[in-house]
């Protein structure tokens, strides 16, 4: 009975496993945390060309189109982490969901060279070989990710007597969160980014930074309001945001 158990026990958490085909886009940041500026040893714009290159739909966090920049939950997220080695230089690829999650991990990918400027690429380029193996293909998943079309039905046409009047109004201080490392980055509808959210041990309480504000942002009789001093005055600013 026990081993019946705990085999009924691995199929239902097999079922619901996610794997990179479940989600349609991939987000890739500017600057990875080992990196002192963006796209340092051109690592960030040869992470979009392999992934271009095996069939992903990628994007870096600052340019996602507007009309995707509201639902998070189909997209993936990339990280390159460096693997501490004394002779070698060393990454690996992580693949996150909209959770913080980790979908997938790639083997470590070795440079040949010492140099960061030649070593940092050769070790990504090795990296992504074993993320090649994977064969990526979206299956239009609608539960990881956005519905496929085949998935949509088409709505009902009723005749009315009537015209039915439609809002079109567009908030244009909209702001929509997307999961970057320990946090989310708030972006308008241009996209820009506006506000980078540091998670705390509170669930609904962040440290905020911008350009020129440093404080915090906290969610308080179902409203989310940033907190910061100017010019020695407390402002309280209320927020829009979609999560």
């Amino acid at each position: 009975m026990k081993k019946i158990f705990f085999l009924l026990l691995i199929v239902s958490f097999s079922g619901i496993a996610q794997s990179v085909n479940d989600y349609k886009y991939v987000i890739i940041p500017t600057r990875y945390d080992f990196q002192n500026q963006e796209n340092q040893f051109k690592l960030n714009t040869l992470t979009k060309a392999n992934l271009t290159k095996l069939g992903y739909t990628a994007f870096y966090e600052t340019t996602i189109p507007a009309e995707l920049a509201g639902d998070k939950c189909d997209k993936l997220f990339i990280d390159v982490i460096k693997v501490s080695s004394t002779f070698k230089v060393k990454l690996k690829i992580v693949f996150k969901d909209c959770w913080n999650k980790v979908i997938y991990t790639s083997e470590i990918g070795k440079g040949q060279d010492k140099e960061y400027a030649t070593g940092y690429p050769q070790a990504l380029e090795d990296a992504f070989k074993s993320v090649a193996t994977l064969n990526y293909a979206y299956n239009g998943n609608t539960k990881f990710g956005s519905p496929s079309q085949s998935t949509v039905k088409p709505a009902t046409i009723t005749e009315v007597s009537q015209p039915i009047a439609v809002s079109t109004t567009v908030n244009p201080n909209q702001l929509f969160a997307q999961p970057i490392a320990n946090g989310f980055q708030l972006v308008d509808n241009t996209p820009k980014i506006v506000l980078k959210l540091t998670r705390t041990s509170q669930a609904d309480y962040f440290m905020a930074t911008s350009d020129n504000k440093q404080g915090v942002v906290y969610l308080k009789n179902n409203e989310w309001l940033f907190d910061y001093y100017k010019d020695d005055q407390l402002i309280s600013e209320k927020l829009s945001i979609k999560f």
